[in-house]
């Protein structure tokens, strides 16, 4: 017993021993156990000071927001000031959820416009419906995502989860304009969605300066500031609908979206040709997402033209990957579809938060980060862009016209 009792002692002794012969081992030999650690620990080190309540918004940003999705929106904000808004970069936003009613397209979108830091839009159409609310200066009320449902209707109101929008004098009086618009005669003939918003936009901006109001409509903004708005889905809206409403009594609109498709594409095409480069932004996902990111296989896959993806990809969203959904789908999945340039994933950053948190967060910062850029008035460049496409892919596939005629640039 006192042997095996002496030999466990000496294993103890012998193992402490090579504890401490480790902690005196060679340079050489810890360099090459750890050949990568300081590449590793090379970010900042967590030790932020203590809050006191007078930091501004940049410094919770650069300072505070170190870790998990702040960290990522804090990529996001300085991936976005400190390379994305160089000017050569054209910028997309597309903009998922219902997010206008809830007051964002007057704190956050319409900044944005205004300082040339979104040059081309895709959003749902709900989003644009309900800005038309704002510039006609109909109440949209913050609420309860615990009010009765029936009582609600019962008294002429509708609700997005907590934001309450009166039917009659609020949807119901917005649909009657938008009907007496739709049958002037600017709106008689076929178009995209970005003619159309383009169009609205005007009357949008009127609205404003009749109610004595000052950027409160995305379309108004938008509008003077020569920003195409697409809809990836215009029968999926009230627009939309009022639109075919119209139809049945022989309104001569016609929304084409194959327009549309041309003329983002165009948009992306341009940018790369002139030197530049492209870059998306986008508030959650679903279809205004993947219309903005399809730029990049209608270039490639369709119209046979060489390119290689996106330059530069931030996206928040709520959605996981793992169910296979458009929303929740990884820029590094983009890059198999060529939406994104397999070589430019550095400069992508995906956030997994809310919209109405991260988005005031990330025009704050942006503002305070960045000066306005010259905007670039893509709408006012529509024909331009769609000849130059035209050409190119004429040009590039050696085809002529379905009837055998060469085609005309």
């Amino acid at each position: 017993m006192g042997t095996r009792s002496h030999t466990r002692v000496g294993q103890k002794k012998a193992h402490v021993r090579r504890r401490e012969d480790l902690s005196e081992m060679p340079d050489w030999l810890k360099e090459k156990q750890c050949p990568h650690k300081k590449k590793y620990m090379a970010g900042k080190r967590i030790q932020p000071k203590n809050l006191t309540g007078r930091e501004t918004l940049p410094y919770l940003v650069d300072e505070v927001f170190l870790a998990y999705n702040s960290a990522r929106l804090r990529e996001a904000c300085q991936l976005f000031t400190g390379r994305m808004l160089d000017p050569d970069v054209t910028i997309g936003m597309s903009f998922s959820g219902a997010l206008t009613p809830a007051g964002l397209g007057c704190s956050s979108i319409i900044p944005l416009i205004k300082a040339g830091f979104v040059d081309w839009i895709v959003s749902t159409g709900a989003n644009l419906y309900h800005d038309l609310h704002f510039a006609l200066n109909y109440a949209v009320h913050a609420g309860s995502f615990k009010f009765d449902d029936t009582d609600l209707r019962d008294n002429d109101l509708v609700r997005i989860y907590d934001v309450v929008i009166p039917y009659s004098d609020g949807l119901m009086a917005t649909d009657e304009l938008l009907r007496e618009m739709f049958r002037k005669p600017e709106f008689q003939h076929e178009m995209g969605t970005t003619e159309l918003h383009h169009l609205i936009g005007k009357y949008a901006a009127e609205w404003e300066r009749k109610h004595k109001l000052k950027d409160v409509s995305v379309l108004a903004a938008a509008y003077r500031a020569g920003v195409p708005c697409f809809t990836s889905s215009p029968g999926d809206s009230t627009i939309g609908m009022n639109v075919a409403g119209e139809e049945l009594r022989g309104c001569k609109l016609r929304v084409n979206p194959s327009i549309d498709v041309n003329e983002s594409t165009a948009y992306v095409l341009a940018a790369k040709r002139a030197g530049g480069r492209s870059a998306v932004v986008l508030w959650g996902g679903g279809s205004p997402k993947n219309f903005m990111l399809q730029t990049e296989p209608q270039i490639q896959e369709v119209l046979r033209i060489k390119e290689y993806g996106q330059d530069f990809f931030i996206q928040v969203t709520d959605a996981r990957p793992d169910t296979g959904g458009l929303s929740g789908a990884t820029p590094s999945e983009a890059v198999s579809w060529g939406k994104v340039d397999p070589t430019k994933l550095p400069d992508a950053v995906v956030c997994y938060t809310d919209t109405t948190i991260a988005l005031p967060i990330f025009t704050h910062y942006a503002l305070a980060k960045h000066k306005p850029r010259k905007l670039k008035r893509l709408y006012d460049q529509r024909d331009r862009v769609l000849k130059a496409l035209r050409k190119e892919y004429f040009t590039h596939n050696q085809v002529k016209m379905l009837d055998g005629s060469e085609p005309v640039f």
